[in-house]
């Protein structure tokens, strides 16, 4: 039955009479309040225990009655969508007070292979569900009470339309919109589930979908005619029609004023046009605002805690960070800004804690797991007390270098063995609108250098001790801005190469341009513009670091001698310090003489007179097998890398 048990029922509905939030209770069920914990055991006497699902990001408890088909009706509906539906990570507990012979009839009549609880131990009582039936319980992250619903029928497609709520709010669009055009479908008249199934097309990326969906929408009666026109104002900001969009916003305001999306919609659009007291005055609306869809919600919150955290204002962030998280627990974006603003004030604790809390919720999302890792480098390089000496030593040798200008001037006594190729990350200064998150120029620098350390072509220096320099030499952005300062940060740190750029914020992707330039002769390598969307952040940056590896190793191959000969094996002077791997390819070369002409010197191309391919590395130096020779080679041959063009 696929994964519709992932524990026990995976899926997304329920029937519902009754939804609450704010501080309502039930019994003894209160919103906000952790689930009351319970063990039971299922047809086959496995016990099942709430608190082993802890893990789970969404969680339903199903109270019903296995001998009433309107109670069933809900555990059905999700059955059915698990099947369709098997990869939906949610989770979904049927619980009954029902006879085991009313429960086998019921199995047997549904075909539902899915584990039913047996409620032996008045589990019902506790969560006031032994009367009202069906009765639902969905909790979210840490088992806390999100949702609480009770009665069947009708109620069902209004349950529906919450848990497709629910799965926007995590994101998990495929689920939202399956759940959204099967009440449409049923319902043509249900303007909420037409919401969902618009903003759900919006979210993935099918934008012509989705303002075809609103503007249908908007033709469906004063309700209607509102949600289309903000779901309108979206779609054309998302398309970069920034009239179009704030004349939604404007007949919007005019209709329903306390409508808070549109106002966040118009403080994006003014942030980037550079209008930032106006945006502001926007992000102000929007929080003050009383009326907004639950997926929209906690943005609101997070884009004026973002302005209050690039001004400084790192308390009044976390407040509003706080405030978003609370009213969506799934909303990570405003978990991991949090541990940044820790960040920001060296409280790398917490921080850690922060990131580690979206990872729980979400352990795919690529920036809480980047930054966690980078706050817990942070954080052992701080306890190692020895190691953080010579960094410090390393950091004050560094910058005094930089003050006065001064650089390693030693004379190489080889020219032509190339050493190892380091390169340094400066910057990237960010432009355009207000991310919804931040940390990105961090995350994207920390998931490069990593690739690229990974490659054993390029060692990068290091994040803590870059981080450490500038703020030693309090230098910011728009210093490191200026070509010059960057070039004499990278020449300092003996770097080859700095890469540096700029990140552009547009409302339907983020386009990075990155620029890689070399500190000896100042030339530019490479100019690249990648463009990276929701959702493609590994994907592009596993792709970015191929063309960067591309680049250095087309620009600057591995060059070097030979320097002992034995049979057909020979040593050469190139090791992994170098980034040579085993299977790395050179050609022998021998340069030809100069030729005077009218008194110009004529330089012509080396000649190949040899082969070979590495079959062992050590950090210096590397054993190769000759693959072919035009003359017998000895030590002192010059070699360079064979760039074979198919490999790369």
């Amino acid at each position: 039955m696929k994964n519709f048990t992932k524990i026990i029922m995976s899926a997304a509905l329920v029937c519902l009479c009754i939804v609450c939030t704010g501080n309502t209770s039930y019994g003894q069920i209160h919103i906000g309040q952790k689930a009351p914990d319970f063990s039971l055991k299922d047809m086959n006497g496995t016990v099942h225990a709430l608190s082993d699902l802890s893990n789970k990001s969404l969680l339903m408890l199903y109270f019903f009655d296995a001998d009433s088909r309107p109670s069933q009706e809900g555990l059905l509906n999700l059955y059915h969508l698990s099947e369709k539906y098997d990869k939906a990570d949610l989770t979904v507990l049927a619980i009954t007070l029902s006879e085991r012979n009313e429960i086998s009839k019921f199995i047997k009549n549904s075909g539902i292979t899915s584990p039913i609880l047996i409620d032996d131990a008045y589990v019902s009582i506790s969560y006031n569900a032994e009367i009202i039936l069906p009765t639902v319980c969905i909790l979210g992250p840490d088992l806390q009470v999100l949702d609480y619903f009770q009665g069947g029928g009708k109620t069902t497609e209004a349950m529906l339309v919450r848990v497709a709520e629910r799965e926007l709010q995590r994101k998990n669009t495929m689920l939202a919109k399956a759940i959204s055009s099967d009440i449409v479908n049923k319902n043509p008249d249900n303007v909420k589930a037409k919401t969902v199934k618009a903003y759900a097309a919006l979210q993935e990326g099918n934008v012509d979908e989705a303002e075809q969906s609103f503007n249908d929408l908007s033709g469906q009666g004063k309700n209607g005619r509102i949600l289309g026109k903000e779901g309108l104002a979206a779609v054309y900001a998302k398309k970069n029609q920034p009239e179009k969009a704030l004349q939604m916003v404007k007949e919007v305001k005019e209709e329903a004023p306390e409508r808070s999306y549109v106002h966040l919609i118009e403080g994006d659009i003014l942030y980037a046009q550079k209008k930032e007291k106006e945006a502001e005055e926007a992000y102000i609306r929007a929080v003050n605002a009383k009326e907004a869809e639950p997926y929209h919600e906690a943005a609101r919150y997070n884009q004026r805690g973002r302005m209050y955290a690039d001004a400084g204002q790192y308390e009044k962030a976390r407040e509003l960070y706080d405030k978003a998280v609370s009213i969506d627990p799934f909303y990570i974006t405003g978990t991991t800004n949090k541990g940044l603003t820790y960040e920001k004030e060296g409280n790398l604790d917490m921080a850690l804690e922060s990131y580690k809390k979206a990872l729980s919720i979400d352990q795919n999302d690529t920036f809480a797991a980047v930054l966690a890792k980078k706050a817990q480098e942070l954080i052992n390089l701080q306890n190692n007390g020895d190691r953080k000496k010579r960094m410090d030593s390393l950091v004050h040798d560094l910058a005094e270098r930089f003050r006065t200008q001064q650089t390693d001037q030693k004379k190489k006594q080889d020219e032509w063995t190339s050493p190892p190729m380091i390169l340094s990350f400066i910057d990237f200064h960010e432009k355009g609108g207000l991310s919804e998150r931040d940390g990105f120029a961090a995350v994207l620098s920390t998931q490069l250098t990593d690739y690229l350390n990974a490659s054993g072509r390029v060692k990068v220096v290091e994040r803590a001790l870059m981080e450490s320099l500038l703020e030693e030499l309090n230098l910011g952005s728009s210093d490191l801005a200026d070509t010059e300062t960057a070039l004499k940060l990278g020449k300092v740190l003996a770097a080859k190469i700095i890469v540096t750029g700029s990140i552009y914020y547009l409302p339907q992707k983020t386009l990075l341009s990155l620029r890689l330039i070399d500190t000896e002769t100042s030339s530019i390598p490479q100019v690249t513009t990648w463009q990276i969307s929701d959702g493609s952040l590994d994907k592009e940056m596993f792709n970015l670091n191929r063309e960067i590896l591309k680049t250095v190793i087309l620009k600057y191959p591995l060059k070097g001698y030979i320097v002992t000969t034995a049979g057909d094996q020979f040593i050469i002077n190139l090791g992994a310090n170098q980034g040579v791997v085993t299977g790395t390819k050179f050609d022998v070369i021998e340069e030809l003489e100069p030729i005077e002409y009218k008194g110009r010197i004529l330089n012509g191309s080396p000649k190949t007179i040899g082969s070979f391919e590495v079959i062992t590395v050590e950090p210096d130096m590397s054993t190769v097998r000759v693959i072919k020779t035009d003359r017998p080679l000895k030590a002192d041959d010059k070699i360079m890398e064979k760039i074979e063009q198919a490999a790369l």
